[in-house]
């Protein structure tokens, strides 16, 4: 390879994070919105992102287990159990694992302050990255004023969630066998539908704005399944997606920089949400 070629793609690497994975895994991994129990999780994927992001800490930023929809229908294939394993066994080697309780597992809110396997169950959180700066780490679900005030509306909402998935199931089936690639429909819908975009919008602020007064520099959260970085008013908000739809993670590496990474499951390889603009940032001072 030609000097200058190779320079290129040594660049292409270092900025939208193609070739292999870090060899020595990564300081901090957040991950939310599992939704084990659902029909609709990635969990095959997410293992074999687990796999090759080895961490010191990882943050489980809630809704790791639907509740809601075990209640109404068992489902528990083994992939899930498997997730499971996976984090018992990261905990047992030495990685702290935090698991911050959100909506659809609130169930584990009554087992606040204990530690299953090695897995500390908090309220809340504080991470402090690298370079000293405190983020904090919370579901999320208590800045959604449907959860709040009206939660036979929110059950409402995640059945119709969870049929809009069943429906894109169907769809992606087709679109494969027409060597279309993968589309998410509900993804389109947050994207296009104005309500949507202002639930969205509303939300980061009021989280962000929450951060703020509490003194820290930013904030990891999950809840909306929408993954995102980047300033609100001073505070680096961070929203690390989901492993439903998106498959995205924040991660921090050893030097603090923080990353949206979103899995590639049929690469096995991890790629920037957007390649047209940076997804990784420094942690505001």
């Amino acid at each position: 390879m030609r000097a200058g070629v190779k320079a290129d793609w040594m660049h292409a690497k270092a900025t939208f994070g193609l070739g292999a994975h870090p060899a020595s895994g990564v300081r901090a991994v957040f991950i939310s919105d599992i939704h084990l129990g659902t029909a609709g999780c990635q969990a095959q994927a997410l293992l074999d992102f687990l796999k090759a992001y080895p961490s010191q800490s990882l943050y489980l930023v809630g809704d790791i287990i639907d509740g809601w929809q075990l209640r109404r229908k068992w489902h528990w294939p083994q992939a899930h159990n498997d997730v499971v394993q996976k984090l018992l066994r990261r905990a047992r080697k030495g990685c702290r694992v935090v698991f911050v309780p959100g909506n659809h597992d609130e169930f584990a809110r009554g087992f606040v302050g204990h530690s299953f396997g090695g897995i500390e169950v908090m309220a809340e959180a504080v991470h402090t990255t690298a370079t000293g700066q405190k983020l904090w780490v919370t579901h999320g679900d208590h800045f959604d004023g449907v959860i709040q005030c009206a939660k036979w509306l929110a059950y409402v909402g995640d059945n119709l969630y969870e049929f809009t998935l069943k429906l894109n199931r169907h769809l992606n089936t087709l679109r494969a066998r027409l060597g279309m690639p993968y589309w998410s429909l509900s993804a389109f819908l947050k994207h296009k539908v104005k309500t949507a975009l202002n639930y969205v919008t509303d939300f980061e602020r009021a989280v962000a704005h929450e951060a703020r007064e509490r003194g820290y520099q930013g904030v990891v959260c999950g809840h909306i399944h929408r993954a995102e970085m980047r300033d609100i008013d001073g505070v680096l908000y961070c929203n690390d997606g989901d492993w439903v739809e998106s498959l995205t993670a924040l991660v921090e590496h050893h030097d603090g920089r923080l990353e949206i990474v979103h899995w590639v499951p049929d690469a096995r390889a991890a790629a920037p949400a957007t390649p047209a603009r940076a997804d990784s940032m420094e942690v505001l001072t």
